[in-house]
This record gives structure tokens, sequence and C-alpha cells, in this order.
């Protein structure tokens, strides 16, 4: 699906999550779980160094290295709601007599 930029072959541990962080490092996280209470600090899993470009989607693949894949845009396009008809016969039945 994406091309590999970076070959890091982390070996990637159950129950947490793994990202690009604002400097383009590979880092984890735990999970969050239902009902547990995880702590929130992210540690750096190997320091690439990726400079990130727009409209591409950064992850870590199975084999544990960084892959970026173009964003899909576009898709079926919303109909706009029908509007709705101002009544203005409001002003037409008060007649002056």
């Amino acid at each position: 699906m994406g091309k590999v930029v970076a070959k890091t072959g982390i070996k990637r541990e159950s129950g947490y999550l793994y990202f690009l962080d604002k400097n383009g490092n590979v880092a984890k996280v735990q999970m969050k779980r239902a009902g547990k209470k995880t702590s929130k600090k992210q540690t750096v899993v190997d320091k690439c160094g990726i400079v990130r470009k727009s409209g591409y989607l950064y992850y870590v693949d199975k084999k544990g290295d960084v892959c970026e894949a173009k964003m899909q845009r576009g898709g079926k396009k919303k109909k706009k709601a029908p509007a709705k008809k101002k009544k203005a016969a409001s002003s037409a039945k008060k007649k002056k007599k």
C-alpha cells in the first residue's frame, strides 16, 4: 500500500500504539483499555528524523518499518439540503380596511 521511508525493524509489543511523533521519530504509548488506567507518557523507540510531507499518512508496518501512503481525498459529494420556503402569507392576511 505504502512506500517504505525508513527501515527500522522495530519489534512491536502487543498493547502499544506505534506512531511518528512531532520530531519524526518512532514512538510508542500504551493503549487505553476500558476500566484500566494507563500512563500517557510516550517513549521514543527509534530516532529516524523523518521530515513529513503534506498530504501523506505515515505509519509503522508489520515488519517494523516506517511507510508513507498518499491520503485519499475526494469521495462522494454530499447533497445540499433543500431550502425551506419562507411564509410570506402572514402580511397578506392582515389587510387594512
